[in-house]
């Protein structure tokens, strides 16, 4: 049924004037539901449709998109996209893929649960559980700013003009808990979270609510520390944000904006020889896996760094042409228009347990969690608020919080002294623990 209402919109697209259209479909169904305290807060269940369409004039594009895929709706989308790419502005590199790249079949990457549906009562005592679990797993753990189980069922299906049409079926899982902790009138909270394709791959409730708990225990007793250049080593959950950043300079828009230190950069070293950063969008039941991107491209595994050395961009067709490159298939459908996405994004694992890398370290920070966003793209400046603890002599001695640690994206990969052998793919974008031998941790 979607893919013949995708097929029939582009046709309306061509019979209206345009020399080619195509379009992508998103249509999910999404259940949540919180507590607090073990008291029911809220319960939401969703169904919703989008659809985002692109129309070519020649080499004049326009997009549009709708949440309204009523027969009087879609009509008025498809003629008031197509009479503006009649009025756009010409733009040489603006055009579908080649036909003949588009995936030829579509491989199943085991992304949807088959399993039958669980009762809403089910997946409440889910949260439940997991709350109780943080209530109960520490003294100190006084209160709650609550727990919430999520699922998603997700259809996706992209077609073009030329004849092209595939989809796939996605799900997703999740249950996340937020504690609070009181000692001595100081109160700190944290949280933690599982996520997951199937639904039996969600780590145990009760465990996620005992490491959320423990979280938010050994904030207790935060201080400040003196400013001062030490290591810096980031736990898994903080060094996949470094990865985030370090892609994003590297995506085709920022690439041909003149917007990214990455600019010119391709074949020359940009880290250490340890960090080999991959996005493979074919690993079985990942939490970003795709057959194909937004554009109808196969996916593949692709190599961002190799052994330190810059060994790909991130691109969709527009941002390649614009670059004089190939696509390498990161297109995503966003909004109005196409934008460039990692799929499962992560930093290979070195050999080191994180208590040998903390071991190593005199003098420096641990940080468990980045605050605010300042992370300049053009030049690499990097300074964020963190909060972690302070290692001494190899040993995590005192919480540490209201700190900056600041550097350069480019001078603190090329300054990676080790890498954790604990990477959990727990998210799209993941990493082991990491060392960096040297930044500027800004206290009192």
């Amino acid at each position: 049924m979607n893919m013949d209402l995708l097929v029939s919109v582009l046709a309306r697209a061509v019979a209206q004037g345009a020399t080619e259209a195509d379009g992508y479909l998103v249509e999910d169904s999404a259940f949540s539901a919180s507590v607090r305290l073990g008291d029911l807060e809220t319960v939401t269940h969703a169904r919703d449709a989008r659809l985002s369409l692109r129309v070519f004039a020649g080499r004049a594009s326009a997009a549009a998109s709708t949440s309204d895929l009523s027969r009087e709706s879609l009509a008025r989308v498809v003629d008031e996209a197509t009479s503006l790419a009649n009025v756009t502005a010409d733009d040489p590199h603006a055009g579908l893929p080649d036909p003949a790249d588009l995936i030829k079949g579509v491989p199943d990457l085991d992304l949807a649960d088959t399993s039958p549906e669980e009762t809403p009562e089910a997946k409440i005592e889910v949260a439940r559980r997991c709350e109780a679990a943080a209530l109960e797993s520490d003294p100190s753990i006084t209160n709650s700013e609550g727990a919430e189980y999520y699922d998603r069922r997700a259809r996706y299906v992209y077609a073009t003009s030329q004849g092209f049409a595939r989809g796939y079926t996605t799900t997703t899982f999740g249950i996340s808990v937020s504690p609070v902790a009181t000692r001595n009138g100081q109160m700190q909270r944290d949280s933690w979270y599982s996520t997951a394709r199937k639904r039996g791959g969600i780590e145990d409730p009760a465990a996620v609510g005992r490491t959320a708990a423990a979280r938010a225990v050994r904030r207790l007793g935060a201080r400040k520390v003196k400013t001062a250049e030490v290591p810096v080593v980031f736990d898994p959950e903080t060094a996949a944000s470094l990865l985030r950043s370090l892609a994003g300079a590297a995506s085709g828009p920022s690439l041909y904006r003149r917007a990214s230190f990455l600019l010119d950069r391709l074949g020359t070293k940009i880290a250490a020889p340890a960090v080999t950063i991959v996005d493979d969008a074919l690993i079985p039941a990942g939490l970003g896996s795709r057959p194909f991107d937004g554009e109808g491209l196969p996916t593949a595994r692709t190599v961002l760094v190799r052994e330190g050395v810059l060994g790909s961009y991130l691109l969709d067709t527009y941002s390649a042409r614009k670059l004089g490159m190939a696509s390498t298939h990161h297109a995503a459908r966003d909004g109005n228009g196409v934008s460039v996405s990692t799929s499962n994004l992560m930093l290979l694992p070195g050999r080191a347990t994180p208590s040998e890398l903390i071991g190593s370290v005199r003098r420096g920070l641990y940080v468990t969690e980045l605050i605010g966003f300042g992370v300049n793209g053009v030049t690499g400046d990097y300074s964020r608020g963190a909060v972690g603890l302070w290692i001494e002599n190899g040993e995590l001695t005192y919480p540490v919080e209201e700190v900056t640690v600041a550097g350069n994206l480019l001078e603190m990969f090329q300054a990676v002294e080790g890498i954790g052998a604990d990477l959990v793919l727990r998210d799209r974008t993941a990493a082991p623990t990491l060392m960096i031998g040297r930044m500027v941790v800004a206290g009192n």
